[in-house]
């Protein structure tokens, strides 16, 4: 079959690698019908991530149909339709008996992520996402191995298209998790820094649960003038403004929002002296995007953090929090908590996340794919991929992607 592979920090190539093959009871293998290109694949591209090896197969935004079925799977049978959450969770654990998915323990013999570790169990394996969480294949390819089809995938109506619900597999639910951690509801007020794809589907669903305002912090003007147009968000662009918090709590009566959310993650765009000691293994994360969002949120509010981290922040400002009483709430997103909720609100027509995207191209254009995507060329936004030499590319509802959206929708 034809994959997107790594091969080294930028150097990602489609090659023909073996199809994958069922290895547990409770395997499927997935013929991919559209897969996406994430902001966190540009962090494995860009080389940011240990524990990628050289034909390691990326991507954890993807669906498709079922072509083969493990004895011990009893939740979907062969031709079901079904988007696949990035998550892999076992659904019996402690942590996923509590619905806290994300953070499963039998499904990652990798490290994961953390520093002071100590003897604690990692979390869930990820699809596509370095050998710390499991070196799992991922789905930009033709076909992939779904381990633990009991738990993750979920069967869609033939009425929706895969535009429609493709992004049910990560940042769709990742934005409502940021969202719902951040208590958004009606008459809240609330910042999202980052206007990549999270911070769209933030915004999107903190329209549907009535937020009353909404700023959103960027520096590429078109995906701020798209967030406007489609959201109604207020619009900071930091190259322009220097300090985007003080910005905002002018804005709101020198108190700050209720809640902040940060969409960005450790790649922000920080200081020279940040970038250099990144650079240099010193520092783990830029700490910008975390200060500016300390700073915006009033006493007694919420910083919710979708965006991905790795390592010691030296700028992260603790005392601010402390001082300002502020909640932190973070981590990957407990995916099969969400995804039949958002379900229903996209078949109900109160989400439209498919709006978002700006580029449909085939599987074999993936590395044009994700080199756009990197320098943000051609307006790119959102990236969706069709397998197959003589596929389509994937369509979504005409005008779509170029419609404004009214608020609330």
């Amino acid at each position: 079959m034809r994959a997107l592979t790594y091969h080294g920090a930028k150097d990602v190539r489609v090659d023909t690698v073996p199809d994958p093959v069922l290895q547990h009871e409770q395997d499927i293998v997935l013929r991919v019908t559209a897969t996406a290109i994430c902001g966190s694949d540009l962090h494995l591209y860009r080389g940011k991530v240990p524990g990628m090896e050289t034909g390691d197969i990326l991507g954890h935004e993807f669906m498709g149909i079922v072509e083969e079925v493990g004895t011990g799977v009893t939740k979907v049978k062969r031709g079901d339709r079904v988007v696949i959450p990035f998550v892999i969770a076992c659904g019996d654990c402690y942590f996923c008996s509590r619905t806290l998915y994300s953070a499963c323990e039998t499904t990652n013999p990798g490290r994961g992520m953390s520093l002071n570790k100590k003897v604690m169990r990692s979390p869930a394996g990820l699809f596509g996402f370095s050998h710390l969480y499991g070196g799992y294949a991922g789905g930009q390819a033709e076909y992939v191995r779904v381990p633990m089809a009991n738990t993750g995938p979920l069967k869609i109506p033939d009425a929706l298209t895969d535009a429609q619900v493709l992004f049910l597999s990560d940042i769709l639910p990742t934005g409502y998790q940021a969202v719902v951690n951040a208590e958004v509801g009606p008459g809240r007020t609330l910042a999202i820094f980052g206007a990549g794809p999270v911070g769209l589907m933030a915004a999107a669903c903190a329209r549907m649960l009535g937020a009353e305002r909404i700023f959103m912090i960027d520096h590429h003007p078109y995906r701020l003038k798209f967030a406007a147009e489609t959201y109604g968000v207020e619009t900071i662009n930091f190259d322009d403004v220097d300090d985007p918090a003080q910005a905002i709590i002018e804005a709101t009566q020198f108190r700050g929002v209720d809640a902040t959310i940060d969409a960005i993650g450790f790649e922000a765009k920080g200081s020279g002296l940040e970038t250099m000691l990144t650079n240099l293994k010193i520092e783990g994360s830029s700490g910008v995007a975390l200060r500016w969002a300390i700073a915006a949120t009033r006493r007694g509010g919420i910083v919710s953090v979708p965006g991905v981290y790795a390592g010691h922040i030296h700028g992260f400002l603790f005392g601010d929090a402390f001082d300002q009483g502020l909640t932190f709430r973070m981590g990957q997103t407990h995916m099969q908590r969400y995804m039949p909720e958002l379900l229903e609100r996209i078949g109900e027509g109160q989400l439209k996340p498919e709006v978002i995207v700006s580029h449909h191209l085939n599987l074999e254009d993936a590395v044009r794919g994700y080199e756009m995507f990197d320098k943000k060329q051609d307006d790119c936004r959102k990236v969706v991929m069709t397998p197959g030499t003589a596929a389509a590319p994937l369509k979504a509802s005409p005008d779509l992607s170029t419609t404004a959206v009214p608020p609330g929708i």
